[in-house]
């Protein structure tokens, strides 16, 4: 604590404050200090401490004082601590609460949280060393009369030139954020035209490649996306539009339901197609416009909506029974089982896998227990 000197608390010029926190005590070492709770203010050059009731207490602590530091977990009736490693006292320190301490660490306890985000700022300025490449001006005397006016002056000249400088900076930000969006849509338009580029002429030249090929290079256009997406713009609106909207999502989907059991949420759907879509995003609305049309169409996928409301696609082929048998076998084999241990067996995502523990629970195969740990099934004995 002999580190600390008496201040009058105001930033000075070319200090910017980082971070305040209320609630936070001081120790000396292992001791408490014989201050009160009060807040600790981190500048760019500076620790700061102000007693809450008494404002004329106000000490602080130059950075470069700070040797290492860490946390101090909480425990029970204790606080959060950072624990503060602090070189010697140099002999022409400014008088302060301390004139000597036994101890080479002080602690910062906070009784109302916010250690986390405290530490990690007070990691970043240790890291940066601002301090050492814009060193403040001159600290001036505390005083009455101008001398009073003078340091209130200083301190609004320094808040109103932080203002300045995140003004600047948030527009900066702003503007660089916008030019590289406007970079990725101009990659992402290029990348569509090459895939449909090299669609055409896969079409064009289909005898002189192979059929290994051909796959091979399908394949490459999918990682990029859908080559030549359906949209509003090359085939109109309404029925038509949604139309040939499920013809392309049953070319697409078809593999990746079979890899998943022949079953996937309506969301995953959605995120998977218009991540391969590109630019040419689709709406929700006409996602499951088309995904009624698929038994119309006689495609392999059906649009099924369960009792909860979970809207589903599905493969034509998928049996319901075979979803019930593996639901009561699994059940059956480990006992009971919750939706989120059922989804780690089966590597399917936690809503479809309680669908399933409900379809077979509504089929009479499989009975619940429904308590303060959650939802559980068993086989139903009855």
């Amino acid at each position: 604590m002999d580190r600390f000197s008496w201040s009058n608390g105001l930033l000075e010029i070319n200090e910017t404050l980082v971070i305040q926190q209320r609630g936070v005590r001081l120790y000396d070492g292992d001791e408490k200090a014989k201050l009160d709770v009060g807040v600790a203010l981190l500048s760019t050059h500076r620790l700061v401490w102000r007693d809450v009731k008494n404002h004329e207490c106000c000490i602080a602590m130059p950075l470069s004082q700070i040797v290492y530091f860490e946390e101090q977990a909480a425990g029970i009736g204790k606080s959060a601590k950072i624990v503060i490693h602090l070189h010697p006292a140099p002999a022409n320190k400014e008088p302060g609460p301390y004139q000597q301490s036994k101890y080479s660490y002080i602690k910062l306890s906070f009784k109302e949280h916010g250690q986390i985000e405290f530490y990690r700022r007070l990691m970043e300025e240790m890291t940066q060393r601002r301090w050492e490449n814009t060193p403040v001006s001159q600290s001036l005397p505390t005083g009455t009369g101008s001398q009073a006016g003078r340091i209130r002056a200083v301190g609004i000249v320094g808040i109103e030139r932080k203002i300045e400088e995140k003004r600047k900076e948030t527009d900066k930000n702003i503007s660089e954020a916008f030019e590289d969006l406007s970079k990725l849509m101009v990659k992402a338009k290029e990348m569509v035209e090459l895939s449909r580029s090299i669609a055409s002429k896969i079409k064009e030249k289909q005898g002189d490649i192979t059929e290994d090929e051909t796959i091979r290079f399908k394949s490459y256009l999918l990682s990029m996306g859908i080559a030549n997406p359906v949209t509003r713009e090359t085939h109109g609106s309404g029925t038509h539009y949604h139309m040939q909207l499920a013809k392309q999502l049953g070319n697409m989907l078809q593999a990746p339901l079979e890899e998943r059991g022949g079953m996937m949420a309506l969301t995953e759907v959605y995120c998977l197609v218009n991540r391969a879509r590109g630019m040419e995003l689709l709406s929700p609305e006409d996602l499951v416009n088309a995904c009624k049309m698929f038994e119309s169409l006689k495609l392999p996928l059906t649009l099924r909506i369960f009792d909860s409301g979970v809207m589903v696609v599905q493969l034509q082929s998928h049996s319901e029974e075979e979803m019930i048998a593996s639901a009561l076998d699994n059940v059956t084999e480990k006992g009971s089982l919750t939706a989120e241990e059922f989804a780690k067996l089966l590597g399917l995502s936690v809503l479809l896998s309680k669908e399933r523990l409900l379809l077979a629970e509504k089929m009479g195969h499989l009975c619940r227990d429904d308590s303060v740990e959650g939802l559980r099934f068993y086989p139903n004995l009855f």
